[in-house]
């Protein structure tokens, strides 16, 4: 019984600093979350536990922002990328195969906060976005497949449109959105998210949606300027975490 309990409440902490993070940033949860879920469990059962907190609160994210019809015609080929990929990430995690994609995965996030952070600024223009959407889909959804992560290279595209706060932080929302559908489906069709992952999934929603609440009020008062220099910070920790605990070092 004590053991349930220590359990439960763990879990509770680990999500409200998870939705703390993505309420700040418009991401985080997935990586806060299955970092520090995978010192105690599989890490295939820590993305099956992510699912539903991570789906509702990208659903949330996204739905709270003023250019969902506008951002969903502008992005739907990047979307549909992002289904085709992550099958084929699936693959790697149900294997375990997920240590060199996860320290690979980190280490370009970590590059990419620093780069963000010498205030250099990759640009992509619009007449680009042709091409540039559909591959950044599809190896969003490799990565999101294969580490239950959707950051990259999703979130540095986004940046490099020049979107406003706002319309970043919804883009982000419609991005993971699909991406924890996509996987959602993927585990269920390798039969890898069970009813009892299911509840425990449930329940987690409740921390995630407390700390994520916080987190935004927080971002609310925070300039533009401001809210970069976070974001690109929150990019380099979130990546070395990310390819430290990959080596099992934390």
């Amino acid at each position: 019984m004590l053991d349930q309990v220590l359990s439960i409440t763990l879990i509770s902490l680990i999500f409200l600093l998870a939705g703390l993070v993505k309420g700040v940033l418009g991401m985080g949860l997935p990586t806060v979350a299955i970092g520090i879920l995978g010192l105690v469990i599989a890490p295939v059962e820590a993305a099956a536990m992510l699912v539903l907190p991570s789906l509702i609160t990208n659903m949330w994210q996204l739905w709270a922002g003023p250019s969902f019809v506008t951002l969903s015609k502008r992005f739907w080929v990047l979307l549909v990328g992002i289904c085709l990929g992550t099958p084929i990430g699936v693959s790697f995690i149900t294997s375990g195969s997920v240590q060199i994609v996860s320290t690979f995965l980190g280490t370009v996030l970590t590059a990419y906060g620093l780069f963000g952070l010498s205030r250099k600024h990759f640009s992509v223009s619009p007449t680009s976005e042709k091409w540039a959407s559909p591959v950044t889909g599809f190896f969003t959804g490799i990565l999101m497949g294969a580490t239950g992560i959707s950051a990259l290279p999703a979130a540095p595209y986004f940046v490099a449109l020049n979107l406003k706060k706002d319309d970043l932080i919804q883009a982000l929302g419609l991005s993971f959105t699909v991406s924890s559908f996509a996987l959602a489906v993927g585990l269920l069709a390798t039969g890898q998210f069970q009813m009892s992952v299911a509840g425990s999934s449930l329940l987690a929603l409740i921390p995630a949606f407390a700390g994520m609440f916080v987190g935004q009020a927080v971002r609310d008062r925070l300039p533009q300027n401001i809210f970069r220099l976070c974001f690109y910070a929150g990019l380099v920790m979130l990546g070395c975490y990310m390819a430290i605990h990959a080596q099992g070092i934390v």
